[in-house]
């Protein structure tokens, strides 16, 4: 417990003053963060981001992570739209079977190409969020946070029926609704102090959406560590695993609330 407490301490001290900052530090940071999100995803599967998949798959994600506001200029450089430049990449791998007679197979760059669309959607919302302003990013943190640490005292004082046993068998039913109870509550003093909706009925529905789903972030990790029998993705941060075992539920839950904008 004291190992973790030290690294979440240090972790916070980078990242939160990387957020604040914003610009193109935060850019690099969260491009820096992905890449090792993506060596982790890749490691699962004994497959090296050095390889020639891994590398072209991390181009991949380069290119998903572009921010809008550098969009048009190398879209305009390229003459190839964001997603042009992705299905080129994508092309790439799957000529790279055939080149090795298949030596790395279909399998394996469906791994890697789809590992960079994981992460990098996720971290791509991330970047495009704290454009959109930092206390949006803010409450995203709240919300994972909050969603985590309900979960886990509640499931711990009265947790009894598991969730989802066959992929963490820790977790509870009970853990899953106190997590939401938590987020809704906690969310709500946030926007007293940091406005963010005009609409309480409409905030209050987007921050069960976002623990719900920030949960469901939480078991797809586990899915993938469970199915490759990994305990954790990596072990950059001590205690608390790697980059993914972290940023899981972040990933899932960026995207909806960059979608939802909170309108009303």
């Amino acid at each position: 417990m004291k190992q973790r407490i030290i690294t979440a301490i240090v972790a916070l001290a980078f990242f939160v003053p990387v957020i604040v900052i914003g610009g193109l530090p935060f850019i690099i940071a969260i491009y820096a963060i992905a890449t090792i999100g993506l060596y982790e995803l890749l490691r699962m599967r004994n497959m090296s981001i050095f390889s020639v998949y891994g590398i072209l798959s991390w181009v991949i994600l380069l290119v998903i992570l572009l921010p809008s506001q550098w969009t048009e200029q190398v879209e305009g450089y390229l003459r190839l739209e964001k997603m042009e430049m992705i299905y080129v990449l994508v092309l790439l791998l799957l000529v790279y079977t055939v080149v090795v007679k298949n030596r790395s197979t279909f399998e394996d760059i469906s791994f890697s190409a789809m590992s960079a669309l994981y992460v990098g959607i996720g971290f791509y919302y991330l970047i495009e969020t704290r454009l959109f302003g930092l206390e949006y990013i803010g409450y995203a943190l709240l919300i994972i946070w909050s969603t985590d640490s309900g979960a886990y005292f509640v499931g711990r004082k009265i947790g009894k029926r598991k969730l989802w046993p066959e992929i963490s068998p820790n977790k509870t039913v009970e853990g899953f609704v106190g997590g939401i109870i938590c987020a809704v509550l906690l969310s709500l003093v946030y926007n007293m102090f940091y406005p963010i909706a005009n609409s309480y009925v409409t905030f209050i529905l987007i921050t069960i959406v976002a623990s719900i789903i920030g949960q469901m972030g939480d078991l797809v990790e586990s899915a993938l560590k469970r199915f490759y029998n990994v305990k954790d993705s990596g072990t950059l941060l001590p205690g608390h695993g790697g980059i993914m075992d972290r940023f899981d539920s972040l990933l899932f839950v960026l995207p909806l609330l960059h979608f939802v904008q909170f309108v009303g």
